[in-house]
């Protein structure tokens, strides 16, 4: 399972250890045990500093069950499956940071989980084909490692199908705190840190924290265009801070990549491994899972971080994107993670074989629809306007597709759910103003982004849409403000114009900064 290869980069992976690590798997029969036994053992074999045991502890859920430690004692990592897939670097990292490995998590984020003083047992229900469950898993596994209070156990939901059907879960990663639901879906560490402190408000610290000098530029949000911005002003020798809740924002989700000139295909993955890798050529302060709650504008505007930090910076740039839009009709939140998703890479197997909807008929709708077209049973597309928005080349791929069908100039008006399932969209052509019923297990909402602005009250001024009102240089009405991206309303919501108008943002700032500081 694990090939030469593999061992031999482990093996240099966990050279740079401080401790050894000790994989603990728990005794029990079970018809995988074996090659569980087996994947932990080749793993073991890799390194001198990981070894293996089997015995019986009363943490781990069952014989399908072990944990990571650095004493043979603490149980805080447990995976409860196989962790092949996408969650095998799961269990590398949670290796080496077991061992000693410092996390890249920032040192904010340190102090709020710190002040944990209580025992949280977090479950992630994950499907190893995810994309977005291993930063779920990766992020909580490292909150267990800092804190001896906190456990983090990754959950395979293909062999424990007991547990998806007794949770009525349908959509993955689904996070569990003490047993209660906490989070569902796609969520970075950033909103995971933020639901966290709603539940245990002490953890945030009320006191100002302020651990950098006054920065010359500050950008928020990590993005094309933020990450453009930074290595810009950079460039031009200014102290440079990026704040970004997660590295690459909505490109992260990306799969594929065509669009970008001079580079004729990638993914978004690999496109934000490139921007990390970019800037870290600079000597630019990256606070990344943290999020900005609140700006105080002045001559020096003072930032204050979800973590409760601070950094006063002379000039800001906001760079922070926007998110999925949501429908808003009765039954789409009620029913998220439980038929309604908003990820067809992520959720799409949860419905193979079955009938499903994708609402919204531009590039992204279309391109869900053929997504899961080779797995669900069939699809059905709805578009609010009289035609499709999408690109004539990917019409014309889903108009080949046999289980895909097109409808236009409808209007989804409520999802119907029986015993905590999505059963049904309600619907009603536009022409006629007929009602009809379409009997479905999920749907998924590809209707567009709204900008990420909420914080922006009374800071810079906005359009009723919540962008951000720029003029051609990235001005906002506030000195020494400047926006860029898809927050801003820049038109076209594009990767290489986000990257563009965030070099724009950072010279705009640099002429602000060399003029009046």
């Amino acid at each position: 399972m694990i090939t030469p290869e593999l061992k031999h980069a482990i093996h240099g992976y966990t050279e740079k250890m401080s401790r050894s690590v000790t994989l603990i798997l728990n005794t029990g029969e079970h018809p995988k045990k074996s090659e569980l036994r087996d994947f932990l053992s080749q793993l073991a074999s890799s390194s001198p500093r990981i070894e293996m045991m089997e015995q019986h502890n009363a943490a781990l859920r069952g014989p399908l069950s072990f944990a990571v430690s650095h004493d043979a004692l603490s149980t805080g990592v447990q995976f409860s499956g196989i962790p092949g897939g996408h969650e095998f670097n799961s269990l590398v990292l949670a290796i080496l940071h077991m061992g000693g490995m410092p996390t890249k998590l920032d040192d904010g984020i340190h102090d709020v989980i710190a002040r944990v003083d209580q025992s949280l047992h977090f479950e992630i229900f994950v499907s190893l084909s995810c994309h977005n469950c291993p930063d779920v898993v990766q992020a909580l596994q490292q909150f267990a490692i800092m804190n001896h209070h906190i456990t983090a156990e990754m959950i395979d939901g293909g062999v424990h199908p007991e547990l998806i059907h007794e949770r009525n879960i349908q959509g993955v990663p689904a996070v569990y705190l003490n047993g209660e639901p906490f989070a569902n879906g796609k969520i970075d560490t950033a909103q995971l840190l933020h639901k966290l402190i709603e539940r245990l408000p002490h953890l945030k610290n009320t006191d100002p924290i302020t651990r950098l000098p006054t920065q010359d530029i500050t950008v928020i949000g990590g993005g094309p265009a933020g990450v453009a911005a930074a290595i810009y002003a950079a460039r031009k020798g200014l102290a440079v801070t990026i704040v970004a809740d997660r590295l690459g924002g909505q490109v992260k989700d990306t799969q594929g990549i065509e669009n970008l000139i001079s580079v004729p295909h990638t993914t978004g993955p690999q496109l934000v491994e490139n921007l990390k890798q970019h800037m870290n050529q600079y000597p630019i302060t990256i606070k990344e899972h943290v999020r900005v709650e609140t700006i105080e504008p002045g001559s020096i505007k003072n930032l204050i971080l979800s973590s409760g930090e601070h950094i006063q910076t002379h000039t800001l740039i906001i760079a922070t994107g926007a998110k999925w839009r949501e429908l808003g009709i009765p039954g789409e939140r009620e029913n998220i993670g439980s038929g309604v998703a908003y990820c067809p890479h992520c959720d799409g197997p949860f419905f193979a074989g079955r009938d499903v909807a994708v609402i919204g008929g531009g590039n992204s709708g279309i391109e869900a629809a053929l997504d899961l077209s080779g797995i669900v049973k069939s699809v059905t597309v709805y578009e609010f306007l009289p035609e499709l928005k999408a690109d004539r080349v990917l019409v014309d791929q889903a108009e080949k597709r046999n289980n895909i069908t097109l409808l236009t100039n409808v209007a989804a008006q409520e999802i119907l759910a029986d015993n905590g399932k999505v059963v049904a969209l309600r619907y009603q052509d536009r022409a006629t103003g007929n009602q009809h019923q379409h009997e479905l297990a999920g749907v998924f909402v590809q209707i567009g982004l709204i900008p990420n602005s909420q914080f922006l009250d009374g800071v810079v001024a906005r359009t009723p849409n919540g962008e951000v009102l720029i003029n051609e240089k990235c001005e906002t009405n506030t000195p020494g403000i400047f926006a860029c991206g898809d927050v801003s309303t820049v038109p076209y919501k594009q990767i290489v114009i986000a990257s563009g108008e965030g070099a724009k943002a950072a010279l705009s700032a640099y002429e602000y900064h060399r003029d009046h500081v």
